[in-house]
């Protein structure tokens, strides 16, 4: 299977399936508001190349089986990341009925690759229980920050 990059056709397809994401790490209900200016931020970040979204085309079917999305961050540096820059990885998610078939793998690694290909050095993600044994497998560890939030 080939993950390919997605484009501003792919749009609607990987806000539904960040919403298949999030729900499976929710389980609060909540409204679909949130959509169409989560729609509108892809579309700029796809478009200013700051984010891609690698996907496997659902087979047989029109839509998508699965993708991963990663963005490219700029911070000051550090004596383990002196440039500052670096990936973060979210929204690797796959239809339930697509599972375990290599797709959110073959995403990861394509995204994983155009970071690359950006001399991004560091890649951070958070994991949930079902996908660390994937990015385990590809290299992943996890780290001693201790990630903290704040809302206003």
């Amino acid at each position: 299977m080939i993950a390919r990059l997605a484009g501003p056709d792919d749009a609607d397809e990987l806000v539904r399936l960040r919403a298949v994401m999030l729900r499976s790490l929710h389980t609060a209900s909540w409204d679909d508001d949130w959509q169409k200016p989560a729609r509108a931020t892809l579309l700029d970040r796809l478009a200013a190349g700051t984010m891609a979204a690698f996907v496997v085309d659902r087979p047989g079917a029109t839509g998508l089986a699965a993708c991963a999305l990663g963005v490219i961050e700029d911070r000051l540096g550090s004596p383990g990341n002196p440039f500052g820059r670096s990936g973060y990885v979210f929204s690797v998610a796959t239809d339930p009925d697509m599972r375990r078939r290599g797709f959110s793998r073959a995403c990861l690694t394509a995204l994983l690759h155009w970071f690359r290909d950006r001399d991004i050095t560091r890649v951070d993600l958070r994991a949930s229980a079902d996908g660390e044994p994937l990015y385990r497998s590809l290299g992943f560890e996890r780290t001693s920050d201790p990630a903290m939030r704040l809302r206003f």
